[in-house]
């Protein structure tokens, strides 16, 4: 299928935002400040938990992150939203200002519900004036299937919430074609994905043959389910498309797109955000070790290649957990 219009004229400007010089900085930091790493549930060695505050945060001190294609997982507990959405902006921009200076361009997959809401710290200083947002290119894990100003529409809650707000060049935002149907959307945009690797916009994962993006930054439902891959619909098990449709959601509106596990599991980083008392029993079951691959949930299904996979929480989140 053919890149729409819209698709193709973006790309255009995306590869020669692409081919600009580039200003080179500093390596950034590790990612985020903590008071305290120890493991959480000693049945569990794979993860990592720390203890999270607003003044370790800002104040430069780092805690070591898993080496890349590590399987380990790091959980973040923070005593507040507002500690938690300034150490998740400290974390993107040092990840856009890495990917900037190694590639030219940096890679953000947003997803909706509250987490365009943990990113506003973005759009205040310092991150208003020292990310290069020019660099930025933004996609979507999941869309519904509606106009771009409708009120459920991810892209107007992204618009609204963050990237009005801040200098990303508009034609490297990448809105599904709201034009088309569900399938059809779902082709064009992977059409376009393939378009901007071939263009080296997007890179590709060697060990795994789909596109390697730098960043997703996800929320998660109660009932577990991540982009619109819901608990027990058969979208879980796709495992050639990168981008694929549903036309009944559990959740309204019915009609989505999204992309699929191998992509999301290609990522180099995913950072999950997730907070409040109603996601704790889908975050225990998460985080426990004791895993059957015949009920797992589709947060469980998020195990990257290689990797970092980073749990931004509350204390209410995670309020199921022992010795947290």
């Amino acid at each position: 299928m053919s890149v729409s219009a819209s698709a193709a004229a973006a790309v255009a400007v995306a590869v020669a935002a692409a081919s600009r010089p580039l200003r080179r900085r500093s390596s950034p930091a590790s990612r985020v400040a903590a008071t305290s790493r120890r493991t959480l549930l000693r049945s569990n060695p794979r993860l990592v938990v720390s203890s999270a505050r607003a003044a370790m945060a800002t104040d430069g001190a780092a805690a070591p992150a898993p080496a890349a294609g590590s399987k380990k997982k790091e959980l973040l507990i923070f005593d507040a939203e507002e500690d938690l959405a300034v150490s998740l902006a400290k974390y993107t921009a040092e990840l856009s200002a890495k990917f900037a200076a190694e590639r030219g361009a940096f890679t953000v997959v947003l997803s909706g519900g509250s987490l365009i809401k943990n990113l506003r710290k973005l759009a205040e200083p310092p991150y208003l004036d020292s990310v290069d947002w020019s660099k930025w290119h933004v996609f979507w894990v999941d869309e519904r299937v509606v106009p771009k100003d409708h009120e459920d529409s991810n892209y107007k809650l992204a618009l609204d919430g963050l990237l009005s707000k801040v200098p990303i060049p508009t034609g490297q935002v990448y809105a599904i074609n709201d034009a088309l149907s569900a399938e059809g959307a779902a082709d064009d945009y992977e059409t376009c994905l393939k378009q901007l690797v071939k263009n080296g916009v997007i890179a590709m994962s060697q060990s795994t043959g789909f596109p390697r993006f730098d960043v997703m930054l996800l929320g998660m439902g109660p009932d577990g389910h991540i982009a619109s891959l819901f608990p027990g619909h058969p979208l879980v098990n796709e495992n050639q498309k990168w981008v694929t449709y549903i036309k009944d959601s559990p959740k309204p509106p019915p009609e989505r797109i999204t992309f699929t596990f191998p992509v999301i599991n290609s990522s180099a980083y995913v950072a999950m955000v997730v907070t409040g008392a109603g996601k704790a029993g889908a975050v225990q079951k998460a985080l426990s070790d004791k895993q059957t691959s015949s009920d797992l949930l589709p947060v469980e299904m998020a195990v990257l290649q290689d990797g970092e996979f980073t749990w931004f929480t509350d204390k209410a989140a995670v309020s199921m957990l022992q010795n947290k």
